[in-house]
């Protein structure tokens, strides 16, 4: 049976950011997830996982200027400092929080950009992220991500993120296999997960084409939650979606796997 991490970036935002920690535990989760937890001290979100028996199956590296629009800075040249002072706050977070993985994001790749020379820049920047998580025993996943919701996104493909694994060459260097982005953008979702298993290193899921609770629209995750079980993928499943109200209401899906 998956085992499920609650997005607490994009779940329960009825409440604080603090308060959903409690809310996922209540619900039933074992594990969360966020995009980012730079906003507040290591120690209080260590703390928040601790009090509620909760453990942090994934984050993000510091992704440049969010709020700006901003989605990673790994694949722009000219940003390498900012980058590894980023990685070193993201292993930080990763220690104090005892945080397995953390998801490198690419950026967007500008009009006109010379794309070896982008593709030249998030290699070396993923060796050294590996890297450095490496020497805590920890996982950095890259994730390719659909031009719908990212237009300009750098990473689109699962062969185009399973190349760039085997080019960067190191174990700790995975795929984030996120169902709703691979299935906007290529499908074959199936024979996608069968053929890059070895390569996989966290799994996340949505509706699609709403990107809302996985019990409706054109992936049928009863489907996948079994073809997880039978490849013996024992990580987390990431909930990435937007809930259609309140979060504990659209829960119904899950009651099965609490």
């Amino acid at each position: 049976m998956p085992q499920f991490a609650a997005n607490l970036t994009m779940m329960f935002t009825e409440l604080p950011f603090p308060e959903r920690f409690a809310a996922a535990a209540k619900a039933g989760f074992k594990a969360v997830e966020f995009l980012f937890p730079y906003d507040h001290p290591a120690v209080e979100v260590a703390g928040w996982l601790k009090e509620n028996g909760l453990v942090n199956a994934l984050f993000n590296l510091p992704p440049g200027d969010f709020a700006g629009g901003e989605r990673g800075i790994a694949s722009l040249p000219g940003r390498e400092r900012e980058f590894r002072d980023g990685l070193a706050r993201a292993v930080e977070y990763a220690l104090a929080l005892g945080t397995p993985k953390v998801h490198c994001m690419a950026g967007y790749f500008p009009a006109g950009g010379d794309r070896a020379r982008h593709r030249a820049v998030y290699l070396e920047n993923l060796r050294l992220a590996a890297r450095e998580m490496g020497k805590h025993g920890r996982i950095v996943v890259i994730e390719p991500i659909n031009h719908r919701d990212m237009p300009g996104y750098f990473l689109n493909t699962q062969a185009e993120g399973c190349a760039i694994l085997r080019e960067v060459g190191l174990p700790n260097l995975k795929l984030q296999m996120d169902f709703y982005h691979c299935q906007i953008v290529e499908g074959d979702l199936s024979m996608k997960f069968r053929r890059n298993f070895a390569d996989i290193g966290h799994v996340q899921i949505a509706s699609v084409p709403d990107r809302h609770e996985p019990d409706e629209g054109e992936v049928d995750y009863r489907h996948v939650f079994r073809l997880l079980d039978e490849m013996g993928y024992g990580g987390y499943v990431g909930l990435e979606y937007q809930p259609r109200g309140r979060t504990e209401d659209g829960l119904g899906w899950f009651a099965g796997y609490r």
